[in-house]
């Protein structure tokens, strides 16, 4: 940000605020450091040209985003009027007086029905059903996949497919599928491999790999409203699911042990992987041939479903939030009425932002834009998340050294390793008096 330009305008009032000004401060976007952030700014720019109040987007590295943005929170500076914020931090940011309650602004504009319903419940909501929300989805995201449509093409390779497992070589419908094609792919000797998924345990991202196994095997991490975590997330299918994931880090590529978004394209610009897993958001660099050259032959599809039928997918994506101690709240709001226009949602969706907009998001010409945004779309209604508790950092902290060790390690059981799990989580519940 321009600390100094923003601390010369501190005080500076728009029209509303003051009958004697007629100059408004800039507002500031705080998020993390990535091209959704960049499209973004194009689209703010836009709004500079409309109104004459320039918006920028400030970002900083993924790794520093939510320190930084909590450091600055828990400090009650005013350097962010806004921010695009994870949804797992809805209940510490709002528990903690953070953000601004959007409530009256979502009842007004009746947003509950103009944006997807899923996005509404994990991204602007907290406590889950309270009706109370703090964020207005911005950037909708959820696991998806890539794959190499010229090898699964091959007559070749799908008659040895077909012979092999009896069935025809397509996009996966289900887990199992899946798991099929990332063992057929799998040829260490000629440098192929099956599968890239996510492992890294640094941040979220084996906790959201595993996730698109445990939903769509009919399992939950837990009761969200009950904090009962005990038969859920250690339950027989949140245990086959889990053994499920392992199964498919053994047919990644040499050296998988710590891998994130930036990897698992990679998996696919340097030709390594049948499939790869990554989020929605990561899928443009795909299309490009300047840095995939294998663009032409990438295609897309929607997370499997698992051996009972149910299909979900893990959350990604951020609502944006009016930061409390902001001295711009009523400008940031007039952004936000701006933002939320139909229009501005069909620009978002054309600049290269993940509308959350449903009549975007159903719309015949949004879904046939990329060859990706048709398994967005199906994606965006079968999603689900994380914890959003105010400690889903121990959380997430704890499910990370359970299962990273089983994965990677190869230590213990799939049952083992989510019944140590229920209990580290029980243990967090009990000692912040949830569910009591």
């Amino acid at each position: 940000m321009n600390t100094a330009l923003h601390g010369l305008l501190a005080g500076v009032a728009f029209g509303a605020l003051s009958a004697t000004s007629t100059w408004a401060e800039d507002l500031v976007i705080f998020w993390a450091e990535w091209d959704p952030a960049n499209y973004l700014q194009e689209l703010v720019n836009e709004y500079e040209e409309e109104t004459g109040i320039s918006v920028t987007v400030e970002t900083t590295p993924w790794s520093d985003f939510q320190t930084k943005a909590f450091t600055e929170f828990n400090a009650r500076g005013s350097a962010y009027d806004m921010i695009v914020g994870d949804s797992q931090w809805l209940g510490a940011a709002s528990e903690g007086g953070h953000y601004v309650d959007l409530t009256d602004f979502f009842t007004k504009h009746s947003l509950g029905e103009v944006m997807a319903p899923a996005t509404v419940k994990y991204y602007a909501e907290y406590p889950g059903n309270s009706g109370t929300y703090w964020a207005v989805p911005a950037e909708g995201d959820a696991v998806g996949w890539s794959y190499r449509k010229d090898w699964f093409e091959d007559p070749a390779e799908m008659a040895a497919f077909k012979e092999k497992y009896g069935y025809d070589l397509a996009p996966p419908a289900t887990w199992a599928q899946l798991t099929d094609i990332a063992e057929f792919f799998h040829r260490p000797d000629e440098d192929r491999y099956g599968i890239a998924i996510y492992t890294d345990n640094s941040y979220d991202a084996m906790v959201m790999g595993v996730e698109n196994a445990i939903f769509s095997y009919g399992a939950e991490l837990g009761n969200f409203e009950t904090y009962e975590v005990e038969g859920y997330v250690n339950s027989p299918k949140a245990v086959a699911a889990l053994e499920n994931y392992k199964k498919l880090y053994s047919y990644t590529p040499p050296g998988w042990a710590k891998t994130f978004f930036v990897e698992n394209n990679q998996a696919i610009t340097e030709g390594l992987v049948a499939m790869s897993m990554n989020y929605f958001a990561f899928f443009p660099a795909l299309l490009n041939e300047a840095s995939n050259p294998h663009a032409a032959n990438t295609g897309f599809f929607a997370n499997p479903a698992g051996p009972d039928g149910d299909q979900f997918a893990a959350l990604g994506g951020q609502g944006i939030s009016v930061v409390s101690y902001s001295q711009n709240q009523e400008e940031s709001m007039k952004f936000l009425e701006w933002f939320i226009k139909d229009e501005t949602q069909k620009r978002w969706a054309e600049l290269g932002g993940y509308t959350a907009s449903a009549a975007v998001l159903e719309s015949d010409e949004f879904r046939k834009a990329t060859p990706y945004n048709e398994a967005f779309y199906q994606t965006m209604f079968k999603v689900k998340d994380f914890w959003a508790v105010p400690e889903f950092a121990e959380l997430l902290t704890s499910a990370n050294q359970r299962l990273y060790p089983f994965i990677v390690g190869d230590e213990g059981t799939a049952q083992e390793t989510l019944d140590a799990l229920a209990a580290d989580w029980k243990a967090t519940f009990e000692k912040y008096g949830r569910g009591q």
